[in-house]
């Protein structure tokens, strides 16, 4: 028993895991959102459907998102018309996308973090590959390793259809791998298109109205590893706790299922008032140990399911209106990736508290928390510490 706890003290790092490095990619085609109305009704044959589109132009005004990125073109609609049809059995046509598409996005993110972390990539040992789309066997998580040229010894986590959430439950387990393997350094990737998701407007089927209204195509990686390496390793952030809670009987507020008809979510319209009225219990659990009764002494990271989700934690949080800028941005510019938009909020964080001229890459704050909200109804929780800029 005591050679076995010797090994282990071997085998754990000294200090937390730190995130290392952010890269994130989008496709190439933008979407405006004050076009988009006319563009997708067009593009889906549903020009007839007066009312619909008017509820449609409505909801994509309230959404509070200036553009989004799109991996599917007109072209490649018109290519693939199952796409189009409301509840058309469309698998495997999605599939055929999917398949290449996703992990092909998350190499360019990847690339760009494993370049600014700057040390060789056959130097990841970890990986942790997170998304909804394009389930297969082997996954996107072994594409992405060949993509990459990274050793095949990499050690490989892959997480599907976890959810919006998936961003923070990709960080706590990379942290996990970080700290309980002595010079892990992990690669954690999240790329998510919405080719499953896309169909054409039914009046039956309002909340696909929303998903098509707020979801956006993305991918982000970073690079986290315990112990850096001084004058070659830059440290972003600390990663101090993660953990999970899933709401009692809330089950039903959120999820996605898995069809002919590619994925199909449910959404209710309580979702809001459900987080906001369970978000406090999560925190006050997570940050006991820094003993904070202002919420306004921490930076945030905010996954932004929607503009009323944002409304109402700021809300019930009592957070003053910039504390949720650089979330509000990123959903503003890209939409709601699912699991990439915490990463993306992460790193437009960073680069705003450099070119602000603040001390510390959380907003001149020290302390600070990043939200997922998911499926379950799920949150994470996860509580970082800021570095000197």
């Amino acid at each position: 028993m005591e050679s076995t706890n010797g090994f282990r003290t071997t085998q754990s790092a000294d200090g937390p895991a730190t995130i290392l490095a952010i890269g994130t990619a989008n496709p190439s085609n933008v979407i405006d959102q004050s076009a988009y109305p006319d563009f997708y009704f067009r593009v889906t044959n549903s020009e007839h459907l007066q009312d619909l589109k008017a509820k449609f132009r409505r909801i994509c005004e309230k959404a509070a998102i200036k553009k989004r990125h799109l991996y599917l073109t007109e072209e490649i609609l018109r290519e693939n018309p199952s796409l189009l049809a409301p509840m058309a059995p469309s698998f495997d046509a999605r599939q055929e996308i999917v398949v290449t598409a996703v992990p092909e996005l998350a190499k360019e993110a990847a690339a760009k973090a494993i370049k600014e972390w700057g040390r060789p990539k056959s130097d990841i040992t970890h990986l942790v590959f997170c998304s909804a789309s394009g389930v297969d066997m082997p996954g996107s998580d072994l594409q992405l390793l060949k993509l990459l040229g990274l050793p095949m010894s990499v050690s490989r986590v892959m997480l599907y259809n976890v959810g919006c959430h998936a961003g923070g439950t990709a960080l706590r387990v990379a942290k996990d791998l970080a700290e309980n393997n002595r010079g892990a350094r992990v690669l954690a990737v999240c790329s998510e298109i919405t080719v499953l998701s896309y169909r054409g407007p039914d009046a039956a089927h309002m909340e696909s109205l929303i998903v098509q209204a707020l979801f956006g195509d993305g991918a982000a990686a970073l690079v986290v590893g315990a112990d850096p390496v001084e004058g070659v390793e830059r440290p972003i952030f600390e990663v101090a706790s993660a953990s999970q809670v899933m709401l009692p009987e809330s089950a039903e507020a959120v999820g996605g299922h898995l069809r002919e008809v590619g994925l199909t979510f449910h959404l209710k319209s309580q979702l809001p008032a459900i987080i906001a009225s369970n978000i406090e219990q999560s925190l006050a659990a997570a940050l006991a140990p820094l003993g904070l009764s202002d919420w306004n002494q921490l930076f945030w990271v905010v996954h932004p399911g929607g503009r009323a989700i944002l409304d109402q934690v700021e809300a019930r949080l009592e957070l003053h209106k910039d504390r949720l800028g650089a979330t509000r941005h990123v959903l503003s510019e890209y939409g709601n990736m699912q699991s990439a938009t915490v990463l993306f909020i992460l790193d437009e964080m960073r680069k705003r508290s450099a070119a602000a001229g603040q001390a510390t890459t959380g907003e001149g704050l020290d302390w600070g928390v990043l939200l997922g909200f998911g499926p379950g109804l799920s949150i994470e929780t996860v509580v970082l510490h800021s570095v000197q800029i």
